[in-house]
């Protein structure tokens, strides 16, 4: 049972709409920039794999970084999974993130 204020994946029609997914594995929050960035994703597989979406199907990324002088960390990361598939992507620096990550990303996805 979700006890969250919000829903991890809302599903309209055949779009997922990913919330923000922290660098969190087994409980430990990443917080090298490279490594982080990869557990975000790797976060949202499974949620989009319970819908039946992966992420060859998202077509939306939005990053959300607290330090952009970590850009191109993230970039390198991010590109080793997305290949083929290169989704519409926003980035944008924050502040803070929740639980002092320094990495948070959402996506939307086709089914």
């Amino acid at each position: 049972m979700n006890t969250l204020p919000y829903s991890p994946v809302v599903k309209h029609n055949d779009v997922l709409y990913v919330s923000g997914q922290l660098p969190m594995y087994n409980g430990v929050l990443l917080v090298d920039v490279y490594e982080a960035t990869l557990q975000c994703l790797k976060n949202i597989e499974p949620l989009l794999k319970e819908h039946g979406s992966n992420l060859e199907k998202v077509i939306k990324i939005t990053v959300f970084m607290t330090d952009f002088s970590e850009f191109e960390t993230m970039n390198t990361a991010y590109s080793t999974i997305f290949v083929n598939n290169k989704p519409a992507r926003s980035a944008i620096e924050v502040k803070r993130l929740p639980k002092g990550a320094v990495i948070e990303i959402e996506c939307i996805a086709s089914i």
